[in-house]
């Protein structure tokens, strides 16, 4: 009788667990009950990170597994709260996103970027619902409870109103860069590298053709740009200083000042490689007046990101706590070390 309460009372100290039961091995976390395996964490590793780790040591490629999966309990987390408060992605929901997703593509190129990140159909399909629950779920808990009044945008640029005099004009610049090094980080849509110098001539040539023809400077750059900074944002380097430009090549800033406003450069040759640049705005110098509707929809976009991150933070404290979790992948690596003394 002794013995049960005291397996009882410790079951109660480590959260549940019993005095005998220990996680399969092949587990290495579980959230309410629910395991992640070993498995789980590799192929989503894998699947979101590729061959990027291929000159990682073993030390930091376990750091980087031990990151990655604290995300992926974090993600279980919401998605568990998203079921409870029915809000998974249906199937058309998911059948939607992934014909969106495939649009911009051929079915042969659209397999080869499957094939590249080692997934199948069924795999993809399952990360979209996952997305597309943990949206719906910061949607109706977080988003739908941020307001943001006339006055909090009049209060934000009345504290910061040195911040929107422009000392000096600005230019907003998006580009398409194509490199001739195999840079493993390059992540574009179309998961298309230049690999020499002749194969990134040709390349940027194709891209101003198809730029002379009508396409969309936002797409090319997505679906072809080498910059991993700027890629999946469609090329956008946002907003710089004239004297930003001279500093980095008076050249190029010459070139770029004498552009129009949505003009498109000629290709460009630098020490990176071949690029195409797009003038999206130019704005001079002085003070940008709060009735200008730019401003005020600048503020309301960072006011609302400022609000969503910091909700968003609470909820996933406030959830983690809520949590029953077991890391067992943290526990074995301080075990190993700890044999190792």
């Amino acid at each position: 009788m002794k013995n049960a309460l005291l397996c009882a009372s410790i079951g109660v100290l480590l959260l549940g667990s019993s005095c005998n039961r220990k996680p399969s091995p092949d587990v290495a976390a579980t959230v309410n009950d629910k395991p992640i395996t070993y498995a789980d964490l590799d192929k989503q590793f894998a699947f979101q990170f590729g061959g990027a780790t291929d000159r990682t040591s073993d030390d930091q490629l376990t750091i980087q597994k031990l990151e990655f999966l604290r995300v992926l309990i974090d993600n279980e987390i919401m998605l568990q709260k998203a079921e409870k408060l029915g809000l998974l992605a249906t199937d058309s929901d998911v059948d939607a996103k992934l014909n969106e997703m495939k649009a911009p593509y051929t079915q042969e190129e659209f397999q080869k970027h499957l094939t590249a990140r080692k997934m199948s159909v069924d795999d993809l399909k399952g990360q979209i619902r996952r997305e597309l629950s943990i949206e719906k779920l910061f949607n109706k808990e977080i988003r739908s409870l941020i307001n943001i009044t006339d006055q909090d945008i009049k209060d934000y640029y009345n504290a910061n109103k040195a911040n929107f005099n422009l000392p000096e004009p600005q230019v907003h610049l998006a580009q398409i860069l194509v490199t001739p090094i195999d840079d493993p980080t390059v992540r574009n849509l179309k998961n298309d590298k230049a690999k020499t110098e002749a194969q990134a001539q040709a390349k940027i040539i194709m891209i101003e053709q198809r730029l002379k023809g009508g396409e969309d400077f936002g797409t090319l750059a997505t679906n072809f740009s080498e910059d991993p900074q700027t890629a999946a944002n469609g090329g956008d380097l946002g907003f710089m200083g004239e004297s930003t430009l001279d500093k980095a090549n008076p050249e190029l800033r010459k070139l770029i000042m004498s552009l129009q406003a949505g003009a498109v450069s000629s290709i460009i040759k630098t020490q990176e490689g071949f690029r195409i640049l797009k003038v999206i705005a130019k704005e001079p110098a002085g003070q940008r007046d709060l009735n200008d509707p730019r401003v005020q929809q600048g503020i309301r976009e960072g006011l609302v990101t400022r609000k969503d991150q910091l909700a968003k933070a609470a909820f996933y404290e406030t959830a983690r706590n809520d949590a029953k979790v077991g890391n067992y992948f943290s526990q074995k690596i301080m075990a190993n070390l700890a044999a190792k003394k």
